[in-house]
């Protein structure tokens, strides 16, 4: 089961580390003229990582594209971050990261000095349209290259969702976002579904609890 992770200094550190390792990827994609920033999901609303036992804790992270040649060639982007990334983890030592349904996750991660804590990244490529609306890459295996599918995919009710969190935490409400997110976490644990990752549950989370929030007209 997920639960939060409260070692603030660890956080801190393999935050750092991963800040890092991003900010060399976005570097290296301006020259393949992919303009992009990351961000850890739920970073306007800190203290939101979560771990799922004792495997490695799991940092989502999103790429936000936001200039390049062709944002409608999918399998372009996918595989020039994908090759980009792999050559930043190279210089970092590290092994090549997995390519999933909606994102690239790198192989876990360890600190010499703390070898039994390990961390990974898990690297959502996503686009904004010009109504607000938020989008994921998804790349849809189907057992033959040649046949696979690449399209961005609309996050459902992902308009406003910076707007609405401001609202949550101005109500002083954002106790309820974060057990939210953790209980969505929990529940597609639960049920084995992996189609919703921390991206999706957080715009859920904070939909969920807005709608509550303005149905008891707090906000």
């Amino acid at each position: 089961m997920f639960h939060y992770v409260n070692d603030k200094d660890y956080l801190k550190r393999a935050q750092s580390y991963c800040s890092g390792l991003l900010s060399d990827l976005t570097q290296e994609l301006l020259d393949k003229n992919i303009s992009s920033q990351f961000f850890l999901v739920g970073s306007g609303a800190r203290n939101m990582v979560t771990q799922n036992a004792n495997e490695p804790i799991d940092f989502d992270y999103n790429l936000y594209i936001q200039k390049c040649n062709n944002i409608n060639n999918c399998q372009s982007i996918k595989e020039t971050v994908r090759k980009t990334f792999n050559k930043i983890l190279k210089a970092y030592n590290l092994y090549d990261c997995d390519d999933s349904k909606s994102s690239l996750m790198t192989k876990p991660i360890y600190f010499k000095d703390s070898p039994k804590i390990q961390f990974s990244i898990d690297l959502c490529i996503v686009a904004k349209n010009d109504k607000g609306l938020w989008f994921r890459l998804i790349h849809e295996k189907t057992g033959n290259i040649s046949n696979d599918r690449y399209f961005w995919n609309e996050a459902p009710n992902s308009k406003n969702v910076k707007a609405k969190a401001d609202s949550i935490k101005h109500a002083d409400a954002w106790q309820l976002v974060r057990d939210e997110y953790l209980d969505l976490k929990n529940t597609y644990l639960q049920n084995n579904n992996y189609n919703h990752p921390s991206f999706i549950c957080y715009i859920e989370s904070v939909n969920n609890v807005y709608n509550y929030l303005r149905q008891k007209h707090i906000i």
